[in-house]
């Protein structure tokens, strides 16, 4: 895929980023590298490889999805600059 310079400078506007004029001609160069290194990495064969998250094989520890209060009260209201019958206390604002 090619990319032309009104598709780099409306990229680059897109982006945000300061383009000069005179600059448009190499990073729509640049853009059509990139693009046809992806394009090139579409035509590797991945049937039957399966997603991965590290490049070290590893089962990821899951605990029992269980509703719980948290058991934390004291400790959380501890942390409060005023707290009340295990609430924390705060102004009124309203009127």
């Amino acid at each position: 895929m090619s990319i032309d310079t009104d598709t780099a400078r409306r990229v680059a506007k897109l982006a945000r980023i300061k383009v000069e004029d005179d600059a448009l001609p190499a990073l729509a160069q640049e853009f059509s590298a990139i693009l046809g290194f992806i394009e090139q990495l579409n035509e590797v064969d991945v049937d039957g490889v399966e997603p991965m998250t590290s490049v070290t094989p590893q089962r990821l520890y899951r605990r029992d999805d269980v509703v719980t209060d948290g058991g934390q009260q004291d400790k959380v209201l501890a942390n409060a600059p005023d707290a009340r019958e295990g609430f924390f206390a705060v102004p009124k604002v309203v009127e």
